[in-house]
């Protein structure tokens, strides 16, 4: 288990949105630190934007990067709690073919080692739309930490072994029609 250095790693274009009320470009530092993780590692910052906590908004800014052949990847953060303004996993569930439900099980696992119970308040999830990964951590610095450095970073590396989601990605689209 883990990177095959036998094997080459594949670059992809990973897109990051903050969804928040209050963050700029001056005080993003949940997108910062997601880019900068993003780019040492590798892959290719696609794009980058910050959304208002609105489920029409969000979901609009997720269906032009899945519909884009210049993303191959898009990682939220924020929205993902459980107060009114918090609509992100709404926002994903009208976009998403498939759910990854593995993957907010595994970012709350990894996260009660650091925040204890609270991590019960997180509703981060992921799917796959078009050919697309879809990501959404929480939008503190420390959640996007945890969810690159614990789980994209290799689940989004071709060397991963037993298995990634880099390695499936040209099977993704295998449903539709042509």
């Amino acid at each position: 288990m883990g990177i095959d250095e036998t094997r080459a790693f594949i670059p992809i274009n990973i897109a990051i949105m903050t969804v928040s009320d209050t963050r700029t470009p001056a005080n993003d530092t949940s997108g910062d630190t997601l880019a900068e993780r993003l780019t040492a590692a590798g892959h290719k910052l696609a794009e980058r934007a910050i959304i208002k906590d609105d489920v029409g908004l969000i979901a609009a800014t997720l269906k032009r990067w899945i519909d884009s052949p210049a993303v191959d990847c898009v990682i939220t953060s924020g929205g993902t709690g459980v107060t009114g303004r918090d609509v992100t996993p709404e926002a994903f569930k009208q976009v998403w073919e498939k759910e990854i439900p593995g993957f907010g099980e595994l970012f709350r696992w990894i996260s009660l080692k650091s925040i204890g119970t609270s991590t019960v308040q997180s509703r981060a999830t992921a799917g796959v739309a078009n050919g697309t990964y879809m990501f959404a951590l929480p939008g503190s610095p420390s959640a996007c930490r945890d969810g690159w450095d614990e789980i994209l970073k290799f689940q989004l590396d071709a060397r991963h072994r037993p298995c990634n989601f880099v390695e499936l990605m040209p099977r993704l689209k295998e449903h539709i029609k042509k």
